[in-house]
């Protein structure tokens, strides 16, 4: 496998991160990193890309990095490419919540598993490499295909996974009709975000009524519920008293944290985390 297949933070700070996806170096914002950097100036020119966010959001390359390649982390492959965002098909903060998911369902048997908000799919991966039956929702029609590229590149096309394109309110609603229920739940919401059909989640406005939903949609001996979301002013202990307060009375554990990408010599926060599980 050789480590040039994952994921590594090789510096950051003035406003910047400079992160290894697999053989690719990458520059991008990041306005936590208010520290120095350490690594001299001339290893940052080397980056293969820069992402500058100016009027017109823009990536400029060095030399030949391709229009998209793959790498390798958790056990998990992803493909990535540049998006006008800055964004690359992957949160590698998420990189310990994959190995934290395949830990918690190896275990159990073909456990319905429902990932909200899923993105590229790296938790839809890590719970089916574990074995289990995975819906896997997101409202861009986009990002469901890139990540069914993702199940893909990880032999995973057999895999009993449901793709859905949908606004998330809506689906839970429909799923709470159907009687629908699932061992564990996944969720990393936006700050702010779309629905399929334009419909609008503002967190501080939709987090409530969401996790109830998310509550409805448990078995009666669920696995886990994991929360984790980027917005500042939700930290770990604002998500872990969120999930206390809507999972109460079902005994089991709630953990907290910060979602960290970690690298020398400083690690850089990058949103927070609570899991409750049984």
């Amino acid at each position: 496998m050789g480590m040039q297949k994952d994921y590594e933070l090789l510096d950051s700070g003035e406003g910047y991160k400079l992160e290894r996806f697999g053989a690719y170096v990458l520059a991008r914002p990041c306005s936590q990193a208010v520290w120095k950097r350490t690594l001299s100036p001339k290893i940052w020119h080397k980056a293969d890309a820069t992402f500058t966010r100016t009027e017109d959001n823009r990536w400029s390359r060095r030399g030949d990095l391709p229009e998209q390649w793959t790498m390798e982390t958790e056990g998990i492959k992803f493909k990535l490419s540049l998006t006008d965002f800055g964004h690359l098909g992957i949160f590698a903060e998420q990189r310990d919540s994959w190995a934290w998911i395949q830990e918690r369902l190896k275990k159990a048997k073909r456990p319905r598993v429902l990932n909200l908000f899923a993105y590229s799919g790296g938790s839809t991966m890590a719970a089916a490499i574990a074995g289990s039956h995975v819906c896997h929702l997101d409202a861009s029609k986009g990002m469901v295909s890139w990540a069914r590229e993702n199940a893909k590149l990880n032999n995973l096309e057999e895999a009993p996974i449901r793709w859905i394109v949908e606004d998330v309110q809506k689906f839970i609603e429909r799923e709470i009709r159907r009687e629908s229920r699932y061992d564990a739940i996944i969720l990393d919401p936006p700050s702010f975000g779309r629905g399929s059909k334009n419909e609008l989640f503002k967190i501080e406005n939709h987090i409530i009524p969401l996790l109830e939903g998310v509550r409805k949609l448990l078995t009666p001996e669920p696995l886990f519920v994991l929360f984790s979301c980027h917005t500042p002013g939700f930290t770990p202990t604002v998500l872990s008293q969120l999930l206390q307060q809507c999972l109460e009375g079902l005994g089991g554990s709630i953990e907290q944290g910060e979602m960290l990408l970690t690298g020398t010599p400083f690690s850089i926060p990058s949103g927070a985390f609570a899991r409750w599980y049984t």
